[in-house]
C-alpha cells in the first residue's frame, strides 16, 4: 500500500531483457536501507526490489506489467518517480494507492499556468466512470486531485512542488502516464453495476 506521495526520482541506470521480463536497475538515495523483497513504486507499480548496493538496486517487470504500464519505454538515464511502501504507523498524505496500475493515459496538452501547470489526458470511455472532479486518481505514481472531467479526457493541475520534484516535469503532449484509479471509486462502481444485474 502506497500513498501518492513521491519520495523522490530514481535514475534508471541500465536495462536487460531476460526470459521476457525486463529487468532494471534503479539509482536512489535509499537503496542501501532496502530489504530484499521490499515493494517500492515506480511510476505507481509495485515492484519488488534486489538490493545491490548502497546506490542501487534491481526490480524485475513481467509481461503483465509491462503490458499495462509505461514501465516499457523506460530509457537508461530517465527518471522514475518512487516510493516505499507505507508504514503501519504511517500517515496518510495522499490517498490509498495499491501499486496496481489499471493502464495508461495519454497527455494531449500541458498549458503553463500562472504558479501552476495544467495537464490534460485522454482516457477510454469506459473508465471514465472512475474519475469524478475533485476526486482522487494517481498518475506514475503520484496521488492528485482531478481538476476537471469529460467524457473521455480529464485533466489535473500539478503545483510547482510536484513538478519539480516528480519526472511531471519531464511529460509532454504525447506521453502515455500509468494510471490507478481511486480502490473506493472502483468497489463502488463495481457494487452498483452487479445491484442493477
Amino acid at each position: 500500500m502506497f500513498t501518492g506521495i513521491i519520495e523522490e526520482t530514481g535514475i534508471i541506470k541500465s536495462l536487460s531483457m531476460k526470459g521476457g521480463n525486463l529487468h532494471l536497475q534503479v539509482e536512489a538515495s535509499f537503496a542501501g536501507k532496502l530489504r530484499l523483497n521490499e515493494s517500492v513504486s515506480h511510476n505507481g507499480a509495485c515492484l519488488s526490489v534486489i538490493p545491490i548496493s548502497k546506490a542501487r538496486y534491481e526490480v524485475m517487470a513481467v509481461k503483465e506489467t509491462l503490458v499495462r504500464t509505461n514501465l516499457k519505454h523506460l530509457k537508461v538515464g530517465e527518471k522514475v518517480n518512487l516510493e516505499r511502501s507505507l508504514p503501519a504507523n504511517g500517515r496518510i498524505d495522499g490517498h490509498f494507492v495499491q501499486g496496481h496500475i489499471d493502464g495508461t493515459v495519454k497527455c494531449t496538452a500541458v498549458k503553463k499556468l500562472k504558479g501552476s501547470h495544467e495537464f490534460i489526458f485522454v482516457c477510454k470511455k469506459e473508465d471514465s466512470k472512475y474519475i469524478v472532479e475533485k476526486g482522487s486518481i494517481a498518475l506514475n505514481g503520484v496521488s492528485l486531485t482531478v481538476a476537471a472531467v469529460k467524457s473521455t479526457s480529464f485533466s489535473v493541475a500539478i503545483i510547482p512542488y510536484t513538478f519539480k520534484h516528480t519526472n511531471f516535469s519531464s511529460i509532454n503532449a504525447g506521453d502515455e502516464v500509468n494510471v490507478e484509479y481511486d480502490i473506493l471509486g472502483k468497489y463502488l462502481v463495481r457494487y452498483l453495476e452487479k445491484t442493477k444485474k
